[in-house]
């Protein structure tokens, strides 16, 4: 599988038997090139739908989407280094970081490299602002030469101070970000081989984690095992660090840590891995350190939160609106409404992304409409834990929507011991 590479004849004594371990092996050949002309024509169509003849992006993943070029993806998210013009008709230029042009030679996608202006402060200090003007100058050059002189370009992620620059060249600007939300959110069948082979790799990540988990080791010990086992696979980095273990499990956003694991506690993961081929990894599983069974109070909350996630999972169809799904969805008993997930369900892709799903009694602060479409990639959440209580669980899971409902992406099992009831 492009991206994976195993080496089988190392020891694989920590490995359980698992069927994702066969996914793995039996992925077949992506064309990639499918999947990056794919993704760039759904920029230039989203851009046509918002009336944009050009845009400029920043963000790493949106430039990685659009052309497949990847390059220091964390350093170039803090740091605007790199940026990319897409017209709407027109060649795509990428201007790159120093000394990086190599990186994209040869992608269809890009027809052009340039190098890049970094306009920054810590790049430029005190004459920031020059070089801004410098940056919009040079951007505004190549927008007039290609799109006009009062085109509407479309920008993200640039600072304020470039922004206004490229304003004052005389063009109508806006965010760029919902026309390439909206075409990220709707994925090609070949672009859904790169995200499944990203969950089948995590899922071989999380199974070594699982194995490894024992009382005394530490969180960060632990959650190293899911990181290193990423990296082998062919995947890119972990987004978080969503790991606790015992009490540090409720409430949920608690980062790994050097807390050591103690017997018969619920240890608690969301995977948030960005893997093969750039693709978005994201479900959450809870696990138990043992040696005893897990108590009552602990399968409670592993069954509940297990029967919020599929219930949500039955209502995820095409043509189902957001505010219908808000309605249907699970509600949450009021003892786990105050420390309940912000969410119900999101998009996913590349990262996590558009659309956000609400809960019914978030929706009309902060929800918004829209329609389930087939090719989405929906992650559905819960997280059950008390306020003030001892341990939570965290539980996700990944699906495709499909043309008459949907498919489950994310196959890892869920733990018996704190599904079933004991005998």
């Amino acid at each position: 599988m492009p991206g994976v590479e195993l080496d089988w004849h190392a020891d694989r004594s920590d490995l359980p038997e698992l069927t994702t371990l066969d996914q793995l092996k039996a992925q077949q050949p992506i064309d990639l090139a499918a999947v990056r002309a794919y993704r760039l024509g759904r920029v230039r169509e989203q851009m046509a739908a918002y009336s944009l003849d050009a845009c400029i992006l920043l963000d790493p993943v949106n430039i990685r989407y659009a052309t497949g070029a990847r390059n220091m993806q964390i350093f170039h998210s803090r740091n605007p280094a790199r940026y990319l013009f897409v017209p709407q008709s027109g060649p795509v230029i990428l201007y790159e970081f120093a000394g990086c042009a190599h990186l994209a030679e040869g992608l269809e996608t890009i027809d052009e490299i340039r190098p890049a202006i970094t306009a920054s402060y810590a790049a430029a200090g005190d004459g920031i602002a020059t070089v801004e003007a410098a940056w919009a100058r040079e951007v505004g050059s190549l927008v007039r030469e290609h799109c006009g002189a009062r085109a509407a370009v479309g920008v993200e992620r640039v600072n304020a101070g470039a922004a206004l620059a490229l304003r004052d060249e005389g063009f109508q600007l806006s965010d760029a970000q919902a026309p390439i939300e909206r075409a990220r959110a709707i994925k090609s069948a070949e672009e859904l081989k790169c995200a499944r082979a990203s969950v089948a790799a995590t899922e071989v990540a999380v199974a070594r984690l699982r194995d490894a988990i024992r009382p005394g080791l530490s969180e960060n010990g632990l959650w190293s095992v899911l990181h290193q086992a990423v990296i082998a696979l062919g995947g890119d980095y972990v987004e978080t660090r969503l790991l606790s273990s015992g009490p540090r499990t409720n409430p949920w956003f608690q980062e790994t840590g050097e807390r050591r694991l103690g017997e018969n506690e619920l240890v608690a993961l969301d995977t948030d891995v960005v893997g093969c081929h750039g693709y978005y990894c994201d479900f959450s599983r809870t696990f138990h350190t043992g040696p005893a069974e897990p108590t009552p109070r602990q399968r409670e909350l592993y069954q509940v939160a297990h029967e919020q996630v599929h219930h949500n999972m039955q209502i995820l169809r095409p043509g189902v609106s957001f505010r219908e799904y808000s309605e249907l969805a699970w509600k949450i008993p009021e003892r786990f409404v105050a420390n309940r997930y912000y969410l119900s369900a999101h998009g996913c892709g590349m990262t996590g992304e558009y659309p956000y799903l609400y809960h019914s009694m978030d929706f009309d602060e902060s929800g918004y409409d829209g329609i389930v479409e087939p090719g989405m990639t929906i992650c559905v959440e819960s997280y059950i834990g008390e306020d003030g209580g001892t341990e939570g669980v965290k539980l996700e899971q990944q699906l495709l929507i499909t043309d008459t409902g949907n498919e489950l992406i994310s196959t890892f099992p869920f733990e018996a011991a704190l599904l079933n009831s004991p005998v």
